[in-house]
């Protein structure tokens, strides 16, 4: 367990505010780590997501730089008020167990209150358990709610 703890004390959160190559290959790197059910992202995609006005994409670095974690924050306004929604939260199976999610979700819950929502919202695949076990900790409750989805 030293080796975790060393993973958080020399981690860094930056919010991406660039596409470059290291992006992409990561999210290559990451994104078959989080599901089998979407490709990772082209290139195209990820530099619109960087450049997206109501999106924040942030990542977890350790001490040698090396991405091991990322999370997408969405802040955006309705007629009720300004909501937000976490998405995509994935650490590198190299660093989970390590505290590199619940940094990324304390900074994206602090970043959604600068910006003056009310709420964040999640989903997370109940299978997931050690990322459920993680939003709770974290201060989320589950909600009694129908989700619906359209596939378009």
């Amino acid at each position: 367990m030293k080796l975790l703890g060393a993973i958080v004390d020399a981690m860094n959160i930056e919010i991406i505010k660039k596409f470059d190559d290291e992006l992409y290959e990561t999210f290559q790197r990451l994104v078959p780590q989080l599901t089998g059910n979407n490709p990772p992202p082209s290139r195209e995609d990820l530099s619109a997501l960087v450049n997206d006005s109501a999106s924040t994409l942030m990542v977890a670095r350790d001490g040698a730089g090396k991405i091991i974690g990322a999370l997408t924050l969405s802040v955006y306004r309705v007629p009720t008020g300004i909501r937000s929604i976490i998405e995509d939260v994935i650490v590198d199976e190299s660093a989970r167990g390590s505290g590199v999610g619940e940094a990324l979700m304390r900074r994206a819950i602090q970043i959604a209150k600068e910006r003056g929502a009310g709420n964040i919202s999640l989903t997370s695949n109940p299978m997931r358990e050690a990322a459920n076990r993680l939003y709770v900790r974290v201060g989320f409750k589950k909600r009694e709610t129908n989700a619906y989805q359209m596939k378009l």
